[in-house]
């Protein structure tokens, strides 16, 4: 009689390698989406004092043009 041979490690370590990898997909996935969500989401607000019109820009910027008089204005500070 042939002895049957016994996979049980083997399965388990495919196992925690198959899940092990899933893992550090969905870390690298989360980590990329927050950045950009992050990116998107933080802006500037800035004030117009020649036309009264709110408007928003990215990070970064100290002066923007206002999109209807084009009038340069500074951030606006709470």
């Amino acid at each position: 009689m042939v002895p049957v041979p016994d996979f049980t490690f083997d399965l388990l370590a495919y196992g925690v390698l198959v899940l092990g990898g899933f893992g550090l997909f969905w870390l690298y996935y989360d980590r990329r989406d927050r950045q950009f969500y992050d990116s998107e989401r933080r802006k500037i607000t800035f004030h117009c004092i020649r036309c009264d019109h709110l408007y928003t820009e990215k990070t970064g910027t100290d002066l923007a043009q206002c999109p209807r008089c084009n009038h340069r204005n500074t951030r606006l500070k709470f």
